[in-house]
């Protein structure tokens, strides 16, 4: 779909009017109430393939559409990457067992506008190991949203996301990244999880956009499997992932995606 409204910066990101802001609500509620389901499902002897599954009738049932079914070729209503994958996991017949940990990535089209988020959550008893990870790629994911505001950079976002999960010795994905959306899935900006404050285009009110870190147990290095969608960590590190759409408002940003039930973390504690 194309996208006319607002107008675009020197950098190509699309500046959205005030009035849109509601669009990206009603779009990101519905992503996020879906994942909220989907907390009842996890559980060991389930296959991703079931979760998609519900998640595909969901959608139709909510009289949105899905924005993955179709794209580039994708034919599931969702993304599930379980323990070393990083992304773009293709639900299938994989039975969940006790300790996997999995992130759910979910896009839907409400009104023509786009909601998108990602959140981890487990099968059965969660490890010491896993539990961190999940805790500092979530924390990761507040720090950079704290990072936006009129006036910042998008180098600082990704240098507040990096610098924190450096801090706590674990590594962030560089080979994918956070992006513009609105009425499109895809557009400018590229949002880096890492880099240089100060650098990068300047953030502006009306800007909409993901941010949604991958951070490793291991290394960061990634390759993608020989079905050209599912990225796994090459050390087979373990891998975590969160994501939000969000808005920059006058003084800060609001997050579109934010979870009805208070079930974001899979401790359920938003």
């Amino acid at each position: 779909m194309d996208d006319t409204r607002g107008r675009i910066t020197k950098d190509g990101i699309r500046i959205y009017e005030p009035g849109d802001f509601a669009g990206m609500h009603a779009a990101g509620k519905l992503a996020a109430e879906i994942l909220d389901e989907v907390a009842t499902l996890v559980e060991p002897g389930r296959t991703t393939g079931d979760i998609d599954r519900f998640i595909t009738e969901r959608v139709e049932q909510a009289g949105a559409k899905s924005a993955t079914i179709g794209y580039k070729g994708y034919q599931h209503a969702s993304c599930i990457s379980v323990n070393h994958v990083v992304c773009h996991g293709i639900p299938g017949d994989k039975t969940l067992k006790d300790g996997d940990i999995l992130n759910v990535d979910v896009t839907v089209i409400v009104d023509g506008w786009f909601g998108d988020t990602s959140r981890m959550y487990v099968a059965g008893k969660l490890s010491r190991k896993a539990e961190r990870l999940i805790q500092i790629t979530h924390d990761a994911l507040m720090v950079g949203i704290e990072a936006v505001k009129p006036g910042n950079t998008f180098g600082d976002i990704g240098h507040a996301i990096q610098k924190y999960v450096e801090s706590n010795r674990m590594s962030v994905v560089r080979d994918f990244c956070g992006h513009g959306l609105g009425r499109v899935f895809h557009a400018p900006p590229n949002v880096l999880h890492y880099g240089r404050a100060g650098t990068g285009a300047v953030l502006e009110e009306g800007m909409f956009f993901t941010i949604e870190p991958m951070v490793n147990l291991g290394r960061p290095e990634t390759k993608v499997l020989a079905d050209d969608w599912t990225a796994v960590t090459r050390d087979k590190s373990l891998s975590a992932q969160f994501e939000h759409s969000v808005g920059v408002t006058a003084d800060g940003a609001e997050i579109f995606t934010l979870s009805p039930a208070g079930k974001f973390h899979p401790t359920y504690s938003a």
